[in-house]
């Protein structure tokens, strides 16, 4: 029988049971656009967070207070207060591929202008600290080392603070607006950056001069990080290397104790997100993958009532001359085009809502995963074979003369 028969037969076989032939692709539907969909959203995500972690530049480096253990019991961070700015100007002073240090320490509290208040959080660093984490200002200016080495009351805001505190379309610039009881006057307004990959608002931010944060709002003496810019991303390793070196000098840390600090680069961050979505993504494509399997299962089943039904059928094809070959051939065929027409709809409709997830709702970059269409194809196929094979070899070993007899 050749190839074109064989097609023509599964087609009008397909057609005589719409409905059925309908739900049994459904399984196979489902799962294929469930795989593309979070295929497609695992790579947007990564791409996505790279993105805005690029953003903050690769080439950062951040030495943070680590979290120690006292008594075998984990005390936090809190209570470390080892970070003082001399730490930072070591760093400038001494590591070589440095470009830019800054210190930074950030409070929580309530800000108000007029009538209006929002709950929100100030970040204090120097001059530098723009640069280094690549925010750029809207209107106004940064602030100068002069308002550092001061303790000037000035920041900037972001695009969130303004909204909630300047309900009336007033400009900011040159107003007070107060970080709990303390006036600061507003000299630049920052532009927007969005939600950064963790589904925080970057905008619901302001920044000072990190000594005004320090003295007037904190009353600490030590620091709560400090940020690095390397002079080129492949210089960053080394500096790592040497600022933990120099700080265990600084600290007295000897051979074997634990860090009171860690230091981190963004490339660490990146590899550590893009670790954690591809394990998120490979849980959801299992989940995805059983439910191909169920459409697998669907396919069995109904093919084993088609056998049964047309048990009269196989006979007189068999007495007329056909092979068992043949009659394994056309109930395969049959398996494979109920698959592959279900694929074919799942992979629209994984595309599809591919578009509609990550453009419209979410408003992620748009990734189509080719690699995860041709492997849902090929899957299909084989989905169609493996479990249309038993049903059809049970078709094609009938007794003609027990299959003409059959009621």
């Amino acid at each position: 029988m050749n190839l074109f028969n064989l097609l023509r037969i599964a087609y009008q076989a397909i057609v005589r049971n719409k409905m059925r032939a309908g739900l049994t692709m459904l399984g196979i539907v489902i799962g294929i656009a469930a795989v593309i969909t979070m295929v497609d959203l695992g790579q947007s995500s990564s791409l996505n967070i790279n993105e805005q972690i690029s953003q903050q530049g690769t080439n950062m480096v951040m030495v943070m207070r680590n979290f120690m253990r006292q008594g075998g019991v984990n005390i936090g961070s809190a209570s470390i207060q080892t970070l003082i700015v001399k730490d930072a100007d070591a760093i400038r002073d001494n590591i070589p591929h440095v470009a830019l240090v800054s210190p930074s320490v950030n409070a929580s509290g309530q800000l108000v202008f007029g009538a209006n208040n929002w709950p929100g959080s100030i970040q204090g660093g120097n001059s530098a600290f723009f640069a280094i984490r690549k925010w750029d200002v809207e209107r106004g200016i940064e602030f100068s080392e002069e308002d550092v080495r001061t303790a000037a009351k000035v920041c900037l805001l972001g695009q969130t603070v303004v909204t909630n505190l300047f309900t009336n379309g007033e400009d900011p610039i040159g107003k007070t607006v107060r970080f709990g009881t303390i006036p600061f006057k507003v000299i630049g307004i920052l532009v927007s950056k969005g939600q950064n990959a963790m589904g925080q608002d970057q905008d619901d931010i302001v920044i000072a001069p990190y000594t005004t944060v320090q003295k007037r709002i904190l009353a600490i003496p030590y620091i709560n990080s400090i940020l690095i810019s390397v002079d080129d991303e492949s210089n960053v390793q080394d500096v790592m290397d040497n600022v933990t070196s120099l700080l265990h000098v600084r600290h007295k840390i000897r051979a074997g104790e634990q860090d009171d600090f860690m230091v981190r680069s963004q490339q660490q961050m990146l590899q550590m997100m893009d670790s954690i979505s591809g394990f998120v993504t490979l849980l959801v494509v299992l989940a995805a993958l059983i439910s191909l399997l169920v459409g697998g299962i669907g396919i069995m089943n109904i093919m084993y009532v088609t056998v049964t039904e047309r048990i009269k059928e196989i006979g007189l094809r068999m007495a007329i001359g056909a092979k068992n070959k043949d009659i394994l051939l056309q109930f395969l065929t049959e398996s494979t085009i109920l698959s592959l027409i279900g694929g074919i709809i799942g992979i629209v409709l994984g595309i599809l809502l591919s578009y509609v997830i990550l453009g419209l709702i979410l408003h992620w970059p748009v990734v189509v995963s080719v690699v995860a269409i041709l492997c849902s194809f090929l899957g299909c196929a084989a989905t169609g074979i493996f479990f249309g094979w038993y049903p059809a070899k049970k078709a094609s070993n009938l007794d003609p003369i027990n299959a003409l007899r059959y009621e």
